[in-house]
């Protein structure tokens, strides 16, 4: 894989890990735009989830995320 940037090759592959309340440790892609809740929190329920795959350039730091798998 390429960067976008900066046009380095060899992506780093990894992922976005969310440790917030009630996660499970990594993150996800939700159909739609953010709607919130009444305790503010984002309303996702019954929405389409994907996994994120993230890749790090090696050389310029830049991320590229791509929504994948659905989850």
């Amino acid at each position: 894989m390429r960067c976008t940037y900066c046009g380095a090759v060899g992506l780093e592959q990894g992922f976005v890990e969310d440790t917030g309340e009630g996660s499970r440790g990594y993150a996800r892609w939700i159909a739609g735009p953010l709607e919130r809740g009444l305790l503010g929190g984002a309303k996702s329920l019954g929405r389409p989830r994907r996994q994120i795959d993230a890749y790090r350039c090696p050389r310029c730091g830049h991320l590229e995320l791509f929504a994948t798998e659905p989850i």
